[in-house]
């Protein structure tokens, strides 16, 4: 949204039974390392319980189709409030996706709409250039054109719809140490000793997935001489659902509208892109210097700027698999793709893999078709490669443009935002890429039922 895998040597498994888990015995919603005594037969398998991989899990089992997801994290620790500071957007096709999944109503309180999306370009210091980018909800349909939801509260949300998925299993803290295909199945040994047999495995295990590397997929993989610094802002004026993208010549400068904490302060997250040698010094200011330096890029539209909370910071890096599927495995977000937050669409294009997915193995399951099957990877690959590829090119030419401060760069690039400004049509255009809703979209996206 513009304003911002197979390792080891595995004991063979009995597969001569039909699709469907067996011997689950008395497991539990949620369960530590288990012992290896007993295997487990599952439809799809998913390594990694993160927000994709959870979400692809739910909105399968949400289907009927029985899943086990593994994730090396335990459930309470990513629930809590130091784990993760950061906030996604969720672009209106999104939020279709995860209210047809059953997922959107948990995470809704926490939604703070995005109405307006202002784009501008500038220094450090100086007042931002006359030339700016608009976009207006009401230009639209007069729906939000996205949603600000802390990580915290989307992880928080999507473990609190467990309970009602009874033929999804989550096993954490566990991972899944390698996978091996063998047949009509395909055969994972987890560090904690179980066995488990899936006619699908699906990696979710992030940008540097080992299950993706032992499957021998390799990735065209680079890193940006940034790093991004990520924190809450409590802010003296309301920001009326405005979310700002400011270029600076280090990266872009995003602050995007949050909730109201429960004391009632007005709220944003600010995603702050900054030089790879400098980040350090700027994480380590005190909070009045730290202040300081944010109201210098930000100036005083919402008055005094305090951070609240603690401060994170992740360097930037792109990455794309050159295949997201192997023999009866599939890659879904960072694990197939990863890119700058220029755009705020990381999480977006996940959840996007995860809609073509969950639809391409729930119409093959529907037939009576092998899920996991070469034809139906091979379908969900064609159907998600030119989204990624294309948002992925994107996003870097934006951060490569508007990273530097070069005059003539400067010049053409506010004469192109403006542009862009004055050009309904054009406008319209990027206005529903920002909101995911361009291309052949799933029938999740699309607000119908999977």
């Amino acid at each position: 949204m513009v304003f911002n895998l197979w390792a080891g040597t595995l004991i063979h498994l009995p597969l001569d039974k039909p699709a469907g888990r067996r011997d689950l015995g008395s497991m539990s919603m949620t369960e530590p390392q288990q012992s290896p005594e007993k295997a487990l037969e599952t439809e799809v398998l998913i390594a990694g319980g993160g927000m994709v991989g959870l979400s692809l899990g739910l909105t399968l089992a949400g289907a009927g189709v029985e899943v086990v997801v593994v994730d090396r994290e335990d459930p309470a620790t990513v629930q809590a409030a130091a784990f993760d500071g950061r906030s996604s957007a969720i672009a209106r096709g999104s939020r279709q996706a995860l209210a047809g999944a059953g997922l959107w109503d948990a995470m809704a309180p926490a939604a703070q709409p995005i109405l307006d999306i202002r784009v501008s370009d500038g220094r450090i210091g100086r007042r931002t250039a006359p030339f700016f980018l608009h976009y207006d909800h009401r230009e639209a349909d007069g729906g939000p054109l996205g949603y600000i939801v802390e990580n915290r509260a989307i992880r928080k949300a999507l473990h609190g719809v467990l309970a009602s998925r009874p033929s999804l299993r989550l096993i954490a803290p566990d991972t899944v140490d390698a996978l091996e295909p063998a047949g009509q199945r395909i055969a994972a040994r987890l560090g904690g000793g179980r066995r488990i047999a899936a006619r699908l495995a699906v990696v979710a295990e992030g940008r540097n997935s080992p299950l993706r590397e032992a499957a021998g997929i390799r990735a065209t993989r680079w890193s940006y001489p940034q790093t991004g610094i990520v924190c809450t802002v409590a802010h003296e004026q309301p920001h009326h659902g405005v979310a700002h993208e400011h270029f600076l010549p280090a990266g872009p400068f995003a602050v995007l509208p949050m909730t109201d904490d429960e004391a009632g302060r007005h709220r944003s997250s600010l995603v702050w892109t900054e030089r790879r040698d400098l980040a350090p010094a700027m994480m380590a200011l005190e909070p009045p210097n730290f202040a300081a330096e944010i109201a210098r890029r930000f100036g005083d539209s919402l008055g005094r700027l305090e951070p609240i909370g603690g401060r994170w910071s992740y360097p930037l890096s792109l990455l794309h698999a050159e295949r997201y599927h192997g023999p009866r495995l599939a890659l879904i977000g960072d694990s197939a793709h990863a890119i700058h937050p220029i755009a705020g669409q990381g999480l977006n294009l996940g959840l996007r893999d995860v809609a073509a997915l969950a639809e391409v193995v729930v119409d093959a399951r529907r037939l009576g078709l092998d899920i996991g099957a070469a034809p139906v990877l091979r379908r969900y690959e064609r159907w998600r490669r030119f989204d990624n590829l294309a948002l992925i090119a994107a996003t870097d030419g934006l951060n490569r443009l508007f990273s530097n401060d070069l005059p003539p760069l400067r010049l053409a690039r506010d004469l192109g935002l403006a542009a862009v400004d004055r050009l309904p049509p054009l406008k319209r255009l990027f206005m529903n890429q920002a909101m995911g809703l361009v291309g052949e979209l799933p029938r999740l996206v699309r607000g119908e039922p999977l």
